[in-house]
């Protein structure tokens, strides 16, 4: 009796155990309807129906619209300029439009990240996306205003949220003002690298090197030259960013379906745009013809088409340092690349430009990505673009892969470049490309004979020069002054690095 008395309560215990074990393994959850029918929601999702049902209709590339933060927050900026357009119209009462823009700040700090799973690749023209917001910002609401999720009585993703708006101008507005607030970012990494490339070039501005054109001799430059060409021509491309940015700011919030404006109570577009002008920091104006800006893209190929540009621009200054840095001992070497990284798996020693080619691999990519928007923009049909999602995602990958890598190439290249100045001083004294630069001094008759005899002899054509007596040597030194050389007026530079 004993032994079966010790055994029950044990026996007991463990059951309980097992049921609570098994209560607390089974999710609680909350049951919503749209017009397929019933669907269970996970109790504590502030997601709801229609982004449950995209999350089983669209896993296909694993990236959830959440991996750019910057877009939740154009999301939740835009149904804040909304709810407070449609209160000033009318629309919304205030308690509903206080508890939207008090949920849209929660998510614009980065609280409930978790819950835009959406996938980027998605049918609908991006409805999914936009009945994310919506139901995560409503259920929010609810539970800011005392009451439970799905309780939409109180706040209603479609009723209150898409108030007097359709995914088909709520996406597209929302897709340039993240494009707007990642552009400056942007722009600022641009900047820093040009600086970076005058800093550098003002190191090593007196220094004098061979320049090139098709591969050959040509004529000389100066180290500083080259690289503040790099930083002018990054220069170039923030201008027109800068001008890009201008194609983003008409929007089409208010033009709600196809851009007639069905159901946005009058006045509302002015009042969204006016709102979102001071949310963002940006002259957001409505577009001036709605139907137009509903199924044209042009936006996002202009400013995509800016992107390619700056792409376009970095490609060349990194293949370029590829070449300048080429070697160490059989090519060019006239740059030293900070060395970051063991090269070859079988060669000892081997190191390679690995930030250049990198600044590369991106800017394929964007080049790739620039095509992917332009057709996207050419395909949709009629009224409306239903390939915008491509085009959003192709945009925003290509400002994220520039701003990362531009920092990078910045920091782990650029920074860190230092120069050969022996085998500078060497290939000026071997060239034959400075005989066009004893023209005016010996005519080009004279110079074309010693430049034949360079080639015939395999001589540098100062050896030449020095065998023949035909210059002094200070009539040499002269000549290889870097200002009467190169052309070089260094006050102009020091003007440019201020």
């Amino acid at each position: 009796m004993r032994q079966r008395s010790s055994i029950a309560p044990f026996t007991g215990l463990v059951v309980a155990l097992l049921l609570a074990s098994s209560a607390a393994g089974q999710q609680a959850f909350r049951v919503e309807r749209d017009l397929l029918g019933d669907k269970e929601i996970p109790a504590d999702a502030y997601y709801g129906v229609q982004t449950a049902r995209a999350l089983e209709n669209f896993q296909i590339s694993g990236v959830a619209i959440n991996h750019y933060p910057e877009f939740i927050e154009a999301l939740a900026l835009v149904k804040i300029a909304a709810a407070r357009a449609n209160f000033d119209v009318g629309a919304l009462p205030a308690a509903q439009r206080d508890a939207i823009e008090a949920a849209a700040r929660e998510v614009i700090a980065g609280k409930h990240r978790d819950q835009f799973q959406v996938d980027w690749y998605q049918g609908g023209a991006g409805t999914s996306t936009n009945m994310n917001i919506n139901e995560v910002l409503a259920n929010v609401g609810l539970e800011l205003m005392g009451h439970a999720k799905g309780d939409y009585q109180f706040l209603d993703p479609h009723d209150h949220l898409n108030m007097s708006q359709s995914t088909n101008d709520s996406y597209p507005t929302s897709l340039k003002v993240a494009y707007l607030l990642r552009n400056d970012k942007l722009i600022a990494e641009v900047q820093a690298l040009a600086d970076a490339f005058r800093a550098k070039g003002n190191e090593y501005l007196m220094v004098v090197k061979m320049g090139r054109t098709e591969m050959q001799d040509a004529v000389p430059m100066t180290v500083g030259q080259e690289l503040h060409s790099f930083a002018a021509a990054l220069e170039a491309e923030i201008a027109v960013l800068r001008l890009s940015e201008r194609s983003l700011y008409q929007i089409n919030m208010g033009g709600t379906a196809i851009g007639t404006g069905l159901n946005a109570p009058k006045g509302y577009s002015e009042r969204v745009a006016v709102h979102l002008a001071e949310l963002t920091g940006k002259p957001i104006v409505p577009a001036g013809d709605m139907i137009t800006a509903t199924w044209s893209l042009q936006g996002f190929v202009v400013y995509s088409g800016a992107l390619k540009g700056l792409a376009v621009t970095l490609s060349k200054i990194a293949s370029d340092l590829i070449l300048l840095g080429s070697g160490p001992r059989a090519g060019l070497a006239e740059l030293n690349l900070p060395a970051m990284q063991p090269g070859s798996s079988i060669m000892p020693g081997k190191v390679n430009p690995v930030m250049p080619e990198l600044m590369n691999l991106v800017a394929f990519r964007v080049m790739g990505n620039d095509l992917a928007v332009v057709l996207a923009a050419k395909t949709g049909q009629l009224q409306l673009n239903a390939y915008e999602p491509l085009a959003g995602l192709a945009v925003m990958e290509s400002q994220s892969l520039l701003f990362r890598t531009i920092r990078t190439f910045r920091t782990k290249c650029i920074d860190g470049i230092t120069v050969n100045q022996g085998v500078l001083a060497r290939n000026l004294e071997e060239t034959v490309g400075i005989v066009t630069a004893l023209n005016p001094v010996i005519g080009y008759e004279k110079a074309t004979e010693l430049a034949a005899e360079a080639y015939a002899t395999g001589k540098g054509l100062l050896e030449l020069v020095r065998e023949k007596k035909v210059l002094t040597e200070a009539q040499i030194a002269d000549l290889l002054d870097p200002e009467k050389l190169t052309g070089l007026d260094p006050a102009v530079y020091e003007k440019q690095s201020d």
